[in-house]
């Protein structure tokens, strides 16, 4: 019997595995919300100071073509830092983070929120970013069942997820995350998983264009940039998941989502309202609740505002 007829059958445990998991994955999101931006940094770096170095040598001669080579490799070596090393450790005392601390919210709940060697407070948001990742992950797959939509499904979770958080601390939205995320989106769409390849396409583009428009109106009208590509491309991969059909909507949610949020933070926390507010957070929280619930969202305001 193949494998998601027999989560089928015991739809209870399929709820808790997913939860499970969700929760495994969150601590290895909390790796790479914290090391990606990192990465790419480092790639930056690099790039600048190889474009630096051959902008000095532009003139040499053939003799001296070997060194310059052998000196330009020099530049780009450095130690090993990837979503895999080094291991993980604590940022105060450098502490490495062994297995049994690094077991989702039971490790932080038995350790008391603190370092095991130099007690230092371990933040709230590691053991969040799991809860949050196991929660939605189950919703996920409490909606979609155990299938390949379900799986799916999971996928986009995770990497609105990570997202989210990585947009949050640097304003940022990773090409080597949305990309990623529009191509799969096609992929899974070219199969009809949620909607067909058609709707998906002209998503995809749709998705770009709106906010690229948008973002060239408010540039010649003010002379400022109201938000980056990464935006576009989000929405773009949002618009690859779900059709072109679904895009007003998640406009429509974003805006909401960030009206509410926005406020909510200046008030409570007297944010500074010329404070910049990444948008792709928006994006992410409205394009999961579309993704989910966009159709009986829209059914239910048909109901209301347009007359049978």
């Amino acid at each position: 019997m193949p494998l998601f007829d027999v989560l089928a059958l015991y739809p209870s445990f399929t709820f808790i595995s997913a939860l499970i998991l969700g929760l495994l994955v969150g601590s290895f999101l909390n790796v790479v919300i914290y090391r990606l931006p990192k990465m790419m940094e480092a790639e930056w770096r690099e790039q600048c100071q190889q474009l630096i170095y051959e902008a000095d040598h532009l003139v040499v001669t053939e003799s001296e073509q070997a060194n310059i080579s052998l000196d330009s490799t020099s530049i780009a070596k450095k130690e090993t830092f990837n979503l895999c090393a080094p291991r993980s450790s604590c940022p105060h005392c450098g502490h490495n983070i062994t297995a049994l601390e690094n077991i989702p919210i039971i490790s932080y709940v038995f350790l008391g929120g603190k370092c095991s060697a130099c007690k230092n407070t371990i933040s709230l948001r590691y053991p969040s970013v799991e809860l949050v990742t196991g929660v939605l992950s189950a919703l996920a797959i409490a909606f979609f069942g155990a299938t390949w939509a379900g799986l799916a499904a999971l996928v986009l979770t995770w990497a609105l997820i990570a997202l989210t958080m990585i947009d949050l601390d640097t304003y940022l939205l990773p090409d080597d995350i949305t990309l990623p995320l529009l191509w799969l989106g096609l992929i899974v769409n070219s199969f009809g998983l949620f909607t067909d390849l058609a709707s998906a396409f002209w998503g995809a583009v749709a998705g770009y264009l709106t906010l690229w428009s948008v973002y060239q109106l408010f540039k010649l009208l003010t002379g400022k940039e109201g938000m980056g590509y990464g935006d576009f491309k989000l929405l773009a991969a949002l618009g690859a998941w779900m059709g072109w059909q679904m895009l007003p909507q998640i406009i429509l949610l974003s805006s909401l989502v960030g009206a509410v949020i926005g406020i909510t933070l200046i008030i409570v926390r007297g944010r500074d309202r010329n404070i910049p507010i990444p948008f792709g957070p928006y994006l992410a929280i409205a394009g999961w609740i579309a993704f989910l619930w966009g159709d009986r969202i829209n059914a239910t305001y048909l109901k209301i505002f347009v007359p049978s």
